[in-house]
């Protein structure tokens, strides 16, 4: 529409658009009297934009230069204070439009000032787009205002095989994974087949066969599972804690939180099929490891650690079904409570935290056990404990003085564990005895503190794993890495990454670390950085190795597999050959979106009203979002609300009765409401079809106060983000700095929104994942700064009450030109648009055309214009509600794409005048969406053609292992003499990696997995450097009385006995599981061994 007075509208509406309302009122029904002026003066100059424009359209880590310099911007920012001195343009006061219903007359579009020009952006091309409104947009953006870069394959990482993507945090509610490992048969290991991918939840345990990871699966998946590799899943189980790999006999150990271990078939049929279960601990399950010897070692609360001896539960699995409950109470009698025996005296060297964590060392055939700031290092062999430490490598005093003063009774129970037997009484004094009672009482609160958060937290263990080299590596949450020897010393400690370490796993010569921020590093074996990308977008919790892969589960509960030999050459043909395929993955989805907003005045809203405003315009509309701003103020109730932020309490009745008006609305039209947010005044609801549910996930809410000292929320904003089609959206509701002279103030508003801005998870029980993705990632700038997180969003709508105005106007000069519909030349004096032109506010943001009046200020309950404000404070009529928005476009013509997956256009911008409740008008805007997004399913089919019939790709690994010679594969062991086995690399490139574990013949006739107790190797892991030669010690231990096993422990009848036993040798590459076996026979024959009557048989119990 021209306007009369011969200025080219900019915004003129192309063929076909919708008129407005407005258009059909007359010319006089404003007025009122009639003002007459001999000329009118020209109008004021609108601020010319001062920003650069900007050259790089994303923030991309990939270009140096542009990185660099959208990360200057972006800390100048939100770090340097904003220049207030006004622009050239307001240096002097401008002439006012002349108060006259008639029409001043204004220079020729050609002859106005460059700078003045509006930047208006088209629609964008596509057949969604047809007809949409033209938008005006402010000043370039820069640094974190402009859109993220994204792209199918990321160039700064390796390219990952995606065995289950990221699914939508509700979908997990009950269902959260926490913790990953691997196994297979060990007799399949040779074959390099096999292998699964076991996974343990708050639901049971599930299995992925790594064989099947390229396949789709054959019947559909529930909810978050759709575009997963098959899997297997077990039947509903308490909460699982921890998981343990036992390929020896082909099981998985799973710790419950109800106290229970349960054992899975590592090679399950149909579904995922439990062996075994027994009740282990009184409390939770934290920590499971499997010795070398065959027993399972497992961790609970208050330092609690027992071990389950290995005959028991071999003759358990191999029982038949009806016997399986006699067995599992026979293991569960089998066990021997490691802190019962190491206390005396109302003492223990074991301080009393829960024991988290659990490491079998085989190379020395020694066991870890950690709490929250000390270790405990144990002989498998002997169940003796050797020694207590602390983080820093001291020996613990308690420790010293029980083994040192009391070394009857300390040494007699590392002997002697019988309960039927009367405690020998031990010489400890008194004073020896209350000094040990109130160091337990010292640990208790030591306990308590370091719960509650008190103490050196940020130095608390989170993760161990031992080297191949036989080194222990253990991570803290200070993010800083600490090398052990096998004896319990500290060697050297290393700081890669701030953030908390969360798992750390080895294999070959590389060290794995995952942090709490997402980020995966890689470490040789000397602790130094050999690389890192970010792998996920929340905490990795656990990593496990399977075939070529290392696998990462994160707290979202996706799960990804990297390249053993990442990063390297296969990185780049599989990069290049997947962004070659995109074309076969690239998924498009079309939907509409309703944004409303409204300043209700603390006033509830007639049905009337509601039905005029929230009228879908289209059956196409997917998902609705609301924001209300004054839902409820009042001075009691801001100091109240203010209050139960700190708390994490949100809501008012007024907010609760406006949730369920609209829900109400919206249920007959198939909506369901999935998120809101209320801090104070403002409240924000989304709702979406419930045929689209499926597809909308991950919402998270926000809240920021900008009142009183930045803490009362009469001002400030409320958002929600969430994932549509694996896209991130988000939406957030403002209510800023009020009166005419606030420019600078509402600025430093939507400043402080978009910087402070942090999401969360909504705490209302109902999700379970353990961390929020977003409070686990941090988005940074390629100079280390912290990018906002609103920064890292493919599409952000600004809506509500940003208390702009129109100045340097009259109020009668305002309603003139109301009254003639002449809103393109109001806006000239609106000083959102100054603001945005000069790049001071919303930068980057688009508007739509919008060709109503003015929605403030309003007398209540009076229809029409004449509602305008007629009081004697006369308020200028403004447009103080808006609808501003971001895409992933830097420029109009770009079109939907993986690198621009959101692209979006206004198909209506409009108020409703009919609704008089309030002295605002609410306003609605429709967008047209176009997203393109990965289809994860085929992308992972396309992974694995590559992976199969790439020739460079086959080419990278000719050599999965090195070949190994062994010297004899018979042993005869004489008496306490050693014997050496020599392993030679016959390689002259590749490292070997080896490991060595025990089958041994017992009184039932089946082999046993783990070494026997008479036996002791080392090393019994280790790498063999290239053309070289690695000698293993085989030697017969002293047998103790507790060591039960009546077939391996030299306790059967006669006066001589042989002993026998079958070492498997599993050589492996560095780069993969995929192996070769050798067998070893060791045989022993000595005179049997006699023991005092003191000793204590479990055989004699149990078997006998």
């Amino acid at each position: 529409m021209a306007d009369p007075g011969g200025t080219i509208n900019p915004f003129a509406s192309p063929a076909g658009a919708a008129s407005s309302p407005w258009d059909d009122l007359p010319d006089d029904f404003f007025l009122s009297t009639s003002i007459s002026s001999p000329s009118p003066p020209p109008p004021p100059a609108p601020i010319p934009s001062t920003s650069p424009r900007l050259a790089t359209p994303h923030r991309s880590a990939s270009t140096p230069s542009a990185a660099a310099s959208a990360s200057a911007s972006a800390s100048a920012s939100f770090s340097d204070p904003r220049p207030r001195a006004a622009p050239a343009s307001h240096q002097h006061q401008p002439q006012l439009l002349h108060p006259s219903h008639s029409l001043p007359t204004f220079p020729a579009a050609a002859s106005r000032s460059p700078a003045a020009a509006v930047r208006v952006w088209p629609p964008p091309p596509g057949p969604h787009h047809t007809g949409s409104i033209p938008e005006f947009a402010a000043a370039p953006a820069s640094g974190a205002h402009l859109p993220p870069a994204r792209t199918a394959v990321r160039g700064d990482r390796p390219p990952p095989l995606d065995l289950r993507p990221r699914p939508p945090r509700e979908s997990q509610a009950g269902a959260a994974l926490r913790v990953l490992a691997c196994c297979c048969d060990a007799s399949r290991a040779e074959a390099g087949v096999g292998a699964r991918l076991w996974a343990a939840g708050e639901a049971g345990v599930r299995a992925w066969d790594l064989a099947d990871a390229f396949r789709s699966p054959a019947s559909q998946q529930r909810w978050g599972d759709e575009a997963s590799a098959p899997f297997k899943e077990s039947r509903r189980t308490p909460p699982a804690l921890c998981l343990a790999a036992d390929p020896g006999r082909g099981v998985v150990w799973s710790g419950h939180a109800d106290g229970r271990i349960m054992g899975w078939n590592a090679d399950p049929g149909p579904e995922a099929g439990e062996c075994l279960s027994w009740e282990a601990h009184r409390g939770p399950v934290f920590a499971l490891a499997v010795s070398p010897y065959g027993d399972l070692w497992s961790g609970s609360e208050g330092g609690a650690i027992k071990v389950w001896y290995g005959e028991p539960i071999q003759k358990s699995l191999i029982s038949q079904t009806e016997e399986k409950r006699k067995t599992s109470f026979l293991v569960e009698r089998s066990s021997i409570d490691l802190r019962d025996m190491v206390s005396d005296g109302g003492a223990c060297p074991l301080p009393a935290v829960d024991v988290k964590l659990l490491l079998s060392d085989n190379s020395r055939s020694k066991v870890w056990s950690a709490g929250y700031l000390t270790f405990a290092l144990w002989d498998s062999r002997t169940k003796e404990l050797l020694k207590v430490v602390n983080i820093d490598g001291q020996v613990d005093t308690r420790f010293d003085i029980l083994s040192a003063q009391d070394p009857y009774s300390y040494g007699t129970k590392q002997t002697l564990f019988s309960p039927r037997k009367e405690k020998a009484r031990s010489p400890v004094g008194f004073l020896q005895r209350s000094r040990n009672a109130l160091l337990g009482a010292a640990d208790a609160v030591r306990r308590v503190a370091v719960k509650a958060g008190f103490g050196d937290d940020t130095r608390r263990i989170e993760a161990f794993t031992m080297s191949t080299d036989g080194m222990i590596w253990t991570g803290s949450a200070n993010g800083s890495l600490a090398q052990w020897d096998g004896s319990g010393n500290r060697l050297q400690e290393f700081l890669h990454h701030s953030s908390s370490v969360q798992c750390i796993y080895n294999f070959g010569t590389r060290i794995w670390v995952g942090y709490m921020d997402g980020n995966i590093q890689l470490l040789d074996l000397e602790g130094n950085l050999l690389g890192g990308w970010i792998a996920h977008s929340s905490p990795i919790l656990s990593m496990a190795v399977g075939g070529s892969y290392i696998f990462t589960l994160a707290g979202h509960g996706g799960i990804r597999g990297w390249n053993l030999s990442s990063p390297g050459p296969l990185d780049s043909i599989l990069r290049s050959e997947l962004i070659e395929k995109d074309s076969s993955y690239k998924s498009f989805e079309y939907m509409k979106v309703l944004v409303g907003s409204w300043n209700v005045g603390q006033e509830k809203a007639s049905y009337e009203s509601l039905r005029a405003w929230l009228k879908l315009p289209t059956p196409e509309v997917g998902v609705v979002v609301i924001g209300l701003q004054e839902v409820d103020m009042g001075a009691g109730f801001l100091a109240m609300s203010a209050a139960k932020e700190t708390v994490g309490l949100e809501g008012s009745p007024n907010g609760e009765w406006w949730l369920d008006v609209i829900g109400q609305i919206f249920k007959g039209h198939s909506f369901v409401r999935v998120g809101s947010r209320q801090m104070a005044g403002l409240l924000i609801a989304v709702w979406v079809r419930i045929n689209l549910k499926q597809f909308i996930g991950d919402i998270d809410n926000a809240a920021v106060a900008c009142g009183l000292g930045r803490a009362i929320g009469n001002k400030g904003a409320v958002g929600l983000r969430m994932r549509i089609h694996d896209r991130s959206i988000c939406f957030v509701n403002c209510h800023f700095a009020a009166h005419m002279e606030a420019v600078s103030r509402r600025n430093e508003d939507f400043d402080h929104v978009f910087r402070s801005m942090t999401f969360s998870s909504p705490s209302n029980g109902l999700l379970t994942t353990s961390v929020s993705g977003s409070a686990a990632q941090l988005l940074r700038g390629t100079n280390g700064s912290r990018l906002p997180e609103l920064s890292d969003t493919d599409m952000i709508v600004f809506l509500g009450d940003f208390n702009y105005r129109l100045s340097d106007i009259s109020f009668d000069e305002a309603m003139g030109l109301v009254s003639r519909r002449c809103f393109d030349l109001l806006r000239e004096n609106d000083q959102l648009r100054a603001e945005m032109k000069s790049g001071r506010v919303f930068q980057g943001l688009r508007e739509g055309e919008f060709k109503f009046p003015p929605t403030y200020k309003f007398e209540k309950h009076i229809t029409g214009l004449s509602g305008y404000d007629s009081s004697e404070k006369r308020r200028i009529p403004a447009w103080c509600d808006r609808i501003l928005y971001r895409d992933s476009r830097t420029s109009s013509q770009i079109e939907c794409s993986l690198e621009c997956p959101v692209v979006c256009s206004i198909s209506l911008y409009d108020s409703c005048m009919e609704a008089t409740d309030s002295d605002h008008k609410p306003v609605k805007c429709v967008f047209n969406l176009d997203i393109a997004h990965v289809d994860k399913q085929t992308m992972r089919q396309k992974y694995g053609e590559i992976m199969t019939s790439n020739k460079e790709v086959s080419l990278q690994g000719l050599e999965p292992f090195p070949e190994v010679n062994i010297s004899t594969n018979d042993i005869i062991l004489q008496d306490q003499n050693p014997s050496v086995v020599k392993l030679h690399n016959r390689s002259t490139k590749e490292l070997a990696c080896f490991e060595i574990i025990g089958q041994t013949p017992n009184s039932s006739d089946t082999p046993f997995s783990g070494f026997p107790s008479w036996l002791k190797v080392s090393p019994a892991v280790g790498i063999i450097s290239p053309g070289q030669s690695v000698e293993v010690t085989l030697q017969h231990g002293q047998i103790r009385s507790q060591d039960y096993l009546t077939g391996t422990s030299g306790n059967s009848s006669g006066a001589e006995q042989e002993k026998v036993a079958t070492l498997l040798v599993t050589v492996t590459g560095v780069d993969s599981t995929a192996g070769r076996g050798h067998k070893i026979q060791v045989q022993h024959r000595s005179r049997r061994e006699t023991f005092s009557s003191r000793g204590y048989n479990f055989a004699d119990r149990f078997f006998g």
